[in-house]
């Protein structure tokens, strides 16, 4: 069999992989609200959860797999080796994200991702193959590349952050004379909110599984133009729903317990604010990070209430894994393609 076609397989293969982690490691961020507010069981969050993500890549567009799909450069080097540098990359964010899910830390799978191909990227020929986009906002104005992927990801929890604040402000106006009965048509409610999130998460997050297979049938000479297969569409939605059925309870406790005490009001709080900026940024071709968005809405809704009661050291925690997840996942593509070239000499 060709080399390529192996390399691509393998590839592909390993794009999945890290689909199923994303899936089990941010389904947490999804479904902690619902569980710790005790709107349903965790059999019935699963349930929705699920089939509302394997919607989302279906009807989400592909906004997100163009942006992702671009942000590096490997045109111009040979075809065995852009494809086993998009192999490492993706290899450095699954091993990112097993190791945060093993210690029960909120991280970006998204972060992860942009750091594993990057990482990658550098190590296998240099900085000039990374789509910086630095000189086109300054010039132009544009959003394109690095620049676009990390603004998002930056900007997202701000706004989610903010967003979630003023949403628990104004639920708490117009809730501010409602008796404890009010709890149970709030958790009813979720029911709406979490198929909300579910989707919109589905639609952002599968979307970069999406875009780096098609960039691996670019490179490997199976297509001629970045255009997303509807059969790529469907096996990262699967994939994506299995890991999402497999769950994170590690990651559940953090996000619902740790950071903030949820009742109903917050969850659907953190629901309404997480699946507005996700969709958003899905519209605009932002691939943002679920676990940040998730966990800076819940902090926002605390701060909204109760400033003090928000547990400002395990959210700093949170915020410093967030810092190192680029450069760590990034050491990890770039330390795997040297692996692999003194294994098989590619190049």
């Amino acid at each position: 069999m060709d080399t390529v076609i192996i390399f691509a397989i393998l590839a592909i293969a390993i794009v999945l992989i890290f689909d199923y982690t994303n899936g089990f490691h941010d389904a947490a961020n999804i479904i902690a609200p619902m569980i710790a507010s005790r709107a349903m069981t965790p059999v019935q969050a699963v349930a929705i959860v699920a089939c509302f993500e394997f919607l989302g890549p279906l009807l989400g567009g592909t906004a997100v797999a163009n942006t992702i799909g671009k942000f590096i450069n490997l045109s111009d080097v040979s075809t065995v080796l852009s494809v086993s540098v998009v192999m490492c990359g993706v290899f450095g964010a699954i091993f990112w994200n097993i190791l945060t899910w093993w210690y029960g830390i909120p991280s970006s799978s998204s972060h992860a991702l942009v750091g594993g191909l990057a990482g990658a990227v550098i190590a296998a020929v240099g900085t000039a193959a990374v789509v910086w986009g630095f000189n086109d906002l300054i010039t132009e104005g544009k959003l394109n590349g690095v620049t676009k992927v990390l603004l998002s990801l930056i900007v997202s929890p701000l706004l989610g952050f903010w967003v979630g604040f003023l949403v628990m402000r104004l639920l708490g106006i117009v809730l501010a004379r409602a008796t404890p009965a009010a709890n149970k048509p709030l958790r009813k409610v979720q029911f709406f909110t979490a198929a909300a999130l579910a989707f919109s998460h589905g639609a952002n997050d599968a979307q970069k599984s999406m875009g780096i297979i098609t960039l691996v049938l670019v490179l490997g000479n199976f297509q001629d133009e970045f255009v997303v297969p509807f059969w790529v569409v469907m096996t990262c939605a699967t994939a994506l729903t299995l890991g999402i059925l497999s769950g994170g309870w590690r990651i559940v406790k953090t996000v619902g317990f740790a950071i903030y005490k949820l009742r109903p009001i917050h969850a659907v709080s953190a629901q309404l604010t997480s699946a507005a900026v996700i969709f958003g940024a899905s519209a605009l071709g932002a691939p943002v990070s679920t676990t940040h968005v998730v966990s800076s809405s819940i902090m926002g809704i605390g701060a909204a209430e109760r400033p003090k009661a928000v547990r400002w050291a395990k959210a700093r925690d949170i915020a410093s894994t967030w810092v190192i997840t680029i450069p760590g996942s990034g050491a990890v593509g770039a330390l795997t393609f040297y692996v692999l070239y003194l294994l098989t000499g590619v190049a």
